[in-house]
């Protein structure tokens, strides 16, 4: 039901004009129309052209292949008379005062306007320049930034290797700790050894010391008187053969 509605009340402004025809798409473009991804032509820096002061250029170009070039003005003057022969518009002292202030305000534009639209144009420029001047310090400072926040992220990557080289010193000293150490252990242990060894080799000298003097003692104990005198006299014996033979050699 509502879109008969819609579809009736639609077809009626379409039906009545252009005023109907403007409502309708007012109708469709709030908040019914999809958003237009299309880009946005840049603003023209600077406004179209016109004729005498305030008419547009393209009311010319629009009438001109139908009218002709002076459809334009003929529009306007009998726009202008009949107005006038209607007394839609009737001219009173208003009107003159309008149009003497009209005079004054071209007068003044055609004076004046070069120097107040230089004077503008110098001030634009000024702003123009404070703002470039101001963008560029902008940029500068951001770039600057941008290499300063380059040699910080250069330094925390180096800060990096850094902590890597530190750690594995660490662990090299904690390496060098352990080997010495295990070396200091070695030597104790060499040591202990070394002692048990000399212990042993100590009483084992000690016993054989013994072994001698018990022996001596036993077979000084086991020799008589009378051995003792011929052990000496077979001796002396000895020698003198001894001494006969160094002779006989000599």
């Amino acid at each position: 039901m509502l879109s008969r509605l819609a579809l009736v009340s639609a077809s009626a402004l379409k039906s009545s004009g252009p005023l109907g025809a403007g409502l309708v798409q007012a109708s469709r473009s709030i908040g019914t129309s999809p958003q237009s991804l299309a880009p946005v032509p840049p603003l023209p820096e600077k406004g179209g052209q016109v004729r005498h002061g305030i008419i547009p250029e393209e009311l010319f170009q629009f009438l001109y292949p139908k009218t002709g070039v002076t459809g334009p003005y003929m529009l306007g003057t009998g726009l202008l008379l009949y107005l006038l022969s209607k007394e839609i518009y009737v001219i009173n002292h208003e009107t003159f005062a309008a149009a003497s202030i009209g005079i004054v305000i071209v007068y003044g534009i055609k004076k004046f306007g070069p120097s107040v639209a230089a004077f503008a144009d110098k001030l634009n420029e000024e702003k123009v320049a404070k703002a470039q001047e101001v963008k560029d310090l902008a940029t500068k400072s951001l770039t600057e930034a941008v290499e300063e926040e380059k040699k910080e992220q250069w330094r925390a990557e180096g800060r990096q290797m850094l902590f890597d080289a530190k750690r594995n010193n660490v662990i090299m000293l904690l390496e060098t700790n352990h080997r010495e150490r295990l070396h200091m252990v070695t030597n104790e242990v060499k040591k202990r050894l070394d002692y048990q060894i000399d212990v042993q080799n100590l009483h084992r000298r000690l016993q054989q010391e013994h072994m001698v003097d018990w022996v001596e003692k036993s077979v000084v104990k086991s020799i008589t008187p009378q051995q003792e005198k011929e052990s000496i006299a077979k001796c002396i014996t000895d020698l003198k053969k001894l001494a006969q033979t160094a002779k006989a050699t000599a």
